[in-house]
């Protein structure tokens, strides 16, 4: 049985152990130590990394009472060594981790949901509620959240004995055989947990919620907290600052004014589709009846409009319409259709002779080509 150092002080980062074992694996070896202060996977958090006499360490696990730390190099069993964990990595993770406590029993508290899932990794933390939470209910938690922040609170650990917990109301995302470690924090939270925490609720330095989705009938909320909220805060705000500048709007007014861009390139749309309407109008009414085939290339056409001048255009020829829209240089997406024989046989060897890709439906296939524009025309007129 390992000795679990991390129980006792959560902040601990440099610790002296003696080796119990040391086996080869594929990926290094598999050191087991006597005590450690390496926080095993579990309970929706990553096991710690760091270093064992300077030999990286890249994962930790926990196999019943032993815990198995994954390194670089082999280490010799029965000496004694020292270990250090990354505790920065660390540490940002026992801030999300506390403050996805504080979260999670506020929306217990709140609205009644359970946490039945999380994921603690080195990105967003990602807490799945049982039920739906709109904008207005998340900005509600994330504030209280925020107060509980403030307040400095010390963040309890216990292990109470069976008749107390049988008396307690606590929060369990799975059911727990053995000995319950409780996480308290006094006025907003109780849950049974197994991973390092901070001291103070201060710690966490703040709690963000960064997005939220429908997910499997409830909610997926995403969080980030102290320097990785600060980080995420400094790319948004670079980037409203860039927009900003970009569209000679205040940066509380960005949004207003990318609203009123897309209007005016949705005006700018419909005016370009229908003047390519006109054109290919044009274009069609060029066309004799009975003309065997119809190849026309002209570079800017949307895909509606491409589909609308092959059906017009199908009817008028005796073999294959085609229209194609792009470059020598770069391809050429295509619409090809016909009234008189199955087209998805012929783009088959267009495609074969010309690198493309496409498919469709035996009167009309699209897909794309790279070629020249006369080695296209004169493979569709042969």
């Amino acid at each position: 049985m390992t000795e679990r150092l991390f129980d006792r002080d959560s902040h601990l980062q440099k610790f002296t152990a003696e080796v119990i074992s040391c086996e080869a694996i594929e990926e290094g070896w598999k050191v087991e130590l006597d005590r450690t202060a390496f926080f095993p996977e579990g309970g929706g958090q990553k096991g710690d990394t760091g270093s064992l006499e300077g030999i990286e360490v890249w994962d930790t696990q926990e196999t019943g009472d032993r815990i198995f730390h994954y390194t670089r190099g082999p280490l010799e069993p029965g000496s004694a060594i020292q270990g250090a964990i990354d505790f920065e990595k660390r540490f940002s993770r026992m801030q999300h981790h506390s403050g996805e406590h504080i979260v999670s029993g506020l929306v217990h508290r709140f609205f009644g949901y359970h946490n039945v899932g999380f994921h603690l990794g080195d990105g967003p933390v990602t807490m799945d509620f049982s039920g739906p939470l709109n904008d207005e209910e998340l900005r509600r938690v994330e504030l209280e959240a925020n107060r509980a922040v403030a307040a400095n609170l010390q963040v309890q650990v216990s292990y109470p004995e069976k008749e107390v917990l049988a008396q307690m109301e606590y929060r369990s995302k799975i059911e727990i055989e053995g000995q319950i470690r409780l996480i308290t924090i006094p006025g907003y939270d109780v849950c049974a947990c197994c991973a390092p925490h901070v001291s103070l609720t201060g710690e966490i330095g703040s709690i963000k919620l960064t997005g939220s989705a429908r997910y499997k009938g409830g909610t997926r909320v995403s969080m980030l907290c102290g320097l990785r909220a600060l980080e995420d805060y400094n790319l948004k705000e670079k980037n409203v600052a860039e927009i900003s500048a970009l569209l000679s709007a205040k940066p509380e007014e960005v949004a207003i004014a990318v609203k009123r861009l897309l209007a005016e390139l949705q005006e700018k749309k419909e005016r370009i589709a229908g003047l390519q309407e006109q054109l290919l109008i044009q274009k069609l009414e060029q066309i004799p009846m009975g003309q065997k085939t119809v190849c026309l290339f002209q570079p800017g056409l949307d895909t509606i409009a491409m589909r609308n001048f092959v059906n017009a255009g199908a009817e008028k020829c005796t073999g294959i319409c085609g229209v194609f829209a792009g470059d020598d240089e770069s391809g050429y997406q295509y619409i090809l259709g016909s009234r008189t024989q199955d087209v998805r046989e012929f783009a088959k060897e267009f495609n074969l002779v010309f690198h493309g890709k496409g498919g469709g439906k035996p009167e009309m296939v699209q897909g794309y080509v790279r070629g020249s524009r006369t080695a296209i025309e004169n493979y569709i007129s042969r």
